[in-house]
């Protein structure tokens, strides 16, 4: 750091001495930052370079954008901070009415040139990072999965840290395990889960908040549980079913189930997962007493769920076909979030029980039926 201090001593003393009568020239300056990969152990540096003010809105980027949640977060916040204050990304190509949206641009996180050159160039301040593979699919691509949800993961974490972001990383109840407390599951115990997706998010809670305690890094992460949308296909995910139940109901009356009738999962309407993310988003650092929490909203079986569509649809039929890879996993996740601490710190609050979930799924669902017939 001598060479630095000495180089700015310089500086400004050339920008406040100019060698003749004329007016000093106006030079484009900038803050030097650093990335923990370019710090060595024995530092202190402190990476917090540039920083929006209180009153701009932030400048937002989604990772993983064309998943289950990218495109509802990117509406939300546009609604909230503007339309062009919000950016969609991810390696594929966007449907047309994503694209015209609002902004969309490519961004592969394992390309850590490439994600560093959208951050700068965007004046990101905000980071949504949504890139993962999920549970049933990772166990299918190991090394795919520890490539997009560890590898990524280190390369989101360093560019959050040089740029002085606000960072937000999901995780989940795959982030327990069989040793875990499972009615209810507190915020703080034994995790140790059994998949690649679990431990993934696991190592992202720890990593997040060792760069919050040793960067100043602000981390803020939830754990979600099952999230169900009308609008979005199932993708690959243990707790699927309860979004594919509808869609087989409206289209043919019958729905195969790959977990046990008994089985049971907390679970969330998007909505509510959406809203619970720009509310930790915005809460004030003050009143966070950690920086990952649990949400919940509801825990049912699969065969509640199918009661109270049978309430819409009571000629539905319902079959069980364990698939006992994702039952094993199913097995070993929490039955029931503890969330008291997300509903004291920071006041959440959900809006969707399991009765409003189906009739607003139904109300979505069919409503869709209705014009694909008549076109």
């Amino acid at each position: 750091m001598p060479v630095v201090r000495v180089l700015s001593k310089v500086t400004k003393q050339v920008l406040q001495a100019p060698g003749c009568g004329c007016q000093p020239l106006a030079v484009a300056t900038r803050n030097i930052s650093f990335s923990p990969r370019q710090v060595t152990s024995g530092s202190d540096a402190s990476f917090h370079s540039v920083s929006f003010s209180e009153t701009d809105h932030p400048k937002v980027l989604i990772t993983g954008g064309l998943g289950q949640l990218g495109v509802g977060l990117a509406k939300l916040l546009r609604k909230r901070f503007g339309n062009n204050n919000v950016i969609l990304s991810d390696i594929r190509k966007p449907p047309s009415h994503v694209f015209h949206s609002g902004p969309f641009i490519y961004s592969d996180i394992l390309d850590y040139k490439n994600l560093r050159e959208i951050v700068v160039n965007n004046r990101i301040t905000w980071l949504v990072h949504y890139s993962a593979l999920l549970s049933a699919v990772g166990e299918a691509n190991v090394a795919l999965a520890r490539a997009v949800n560890i590898t990524g993961l280190h390369n989101i974490l360093d560019i959050a840290a040089e740029h002085g972001l606000r960072l937000f990383v999901p995780s989940t109840i795959g982030a327990f395990g069989p040793t875990s407390p499972r009615n209810p599951t507190p915020d703080l115990c034994v995790q140790r889960p059994r998949t690649i997706y679990g431990v993934s998010k696991v190592h992202a809670e720890l990593m997040g908040e060792y760069y919050h305690h040793r960067y100043g890094l602000d981390f803020r992460c939830l754990r979600y549980p099952g999230i169900i949308s009308a609008d979005s296909q199932p993708g690959g995910g243990t707790t699927d079913y309860a979004v594919q139940i509808f869609h087989d109901a409206v289209k043919t009356g019958k729905f195969e189930c790959n977990l046990k009738p008994d089985t049971r999962l907390p679970m969330m309407y998007i909505d509510d997962c959406l809203r619970a993310t720009l509310e930790v988003m915005e809460a004030p650092a003050e009143t966070l007493s950690m920086r990952t929490y649990n949400i919940n909203a509801m825990s049912f079986t699969p065969e509640e769920l199918a009661q109270e569509v049978r309430k819409q649809l009571p000629d539905l039929q319902v079959t069980y076909e364990i698939d006992h890879v994702r039952q094993a996993i199913a097995d070993s996740w929490p039955m029931n979030f503890d969330d008291g601490n997300a509903r004291n710190d920071w006041g959440w609050k959900h809006d969707y029980d399991l009765p409003e979930l189906v009739q607003t799924m139904f109300n979505f669902i069919g409503s869709e039926s209705r014009v694909a017939q008549a076109s």
